[in-house]
């Protein structure tokens, strides 16, 4: 065995790390893109996840041994979910409809933009090198996967009533959404 192959990973190797950061974001996204598609909202304890887990980052950001240009940019995407709460005190969903639409936008937004980047984020806190051994168009296709099952979940969200009944959310502990379909009848009673 020559001294380069005991120290490059082999193929398996460097795919092991991928199908791992792949699946993480996609169990990751799911949830709240299905949310929005069926109550056309997102749940508090969501953005509140997100917010402790992008804080940790942030600091993590801010401590790291890097010039400070090379953190700033993702420093300051990292406060987006900070940011949105912030906003949550100083307007309330009393206040005029531009200011709760601003709220709602915000929230999405700090869904849209706060989660892939604290995942990625996090996927470079865990594994340093990720980024150098994986090529630009594994990231495309990692970003791609996640993408596509957010997109899907949340067309399975907004399609609920066609292949889920209010029961099934009743009995997972989750509200039933406007237009679920109720249980049909047993015939076998």
């Amino acid at each position: 065995m020559s001294e380069q192959q005991t120290r490059e990973p082999d193929d398996t190797q460097r795919a092991v790390p991928i199908g791992v950061v792949m699946v993480g974001m996609s169990l990751v996204v799911w949830w709240p893109a299905f949310t929005i598609g069926a109550w056309g909202d997102l749940f508090f304890d969501q953005l509140l996840t997100l917010w402790a887990a992008s804080t940790a980052a942030l600091v993590f950001v801010l401590v790291e041994r890097k010039p400070v240009g090379a953190k700033l940019g993702r420093a300051l995407l990292l406060l987006t979910p900070s940011l949105w709460i912030v906003l949550s005190y100083v307007f309330n969903e009393n206040e005029t409809n531009i200011a709760v639409l601003l709220l709602a936008v915000g929230g999405i937004l700090v869904i849209v933009a706060g989660l892939p980047l604290t995942m990625w984020v996090l996927v470079r806190i865990v594994w340093p090198d990720f980024a150098s051994f994986t090529r630009r168009s594994t990231r495309w296709l990692i970003l791609g996967v996640v993408g596509g099952i957010a997109i899907i979940s949340f067309v399975l969200g907004l399609t609920q009533s066609q292949w889920l009944y209010c029961e099934d959310f009743a009995i997972s502990g989750n509200s039933e959404p406007a237009g679920c379909t109720p249980e049909p009848p047993d015939l076998y009673e």
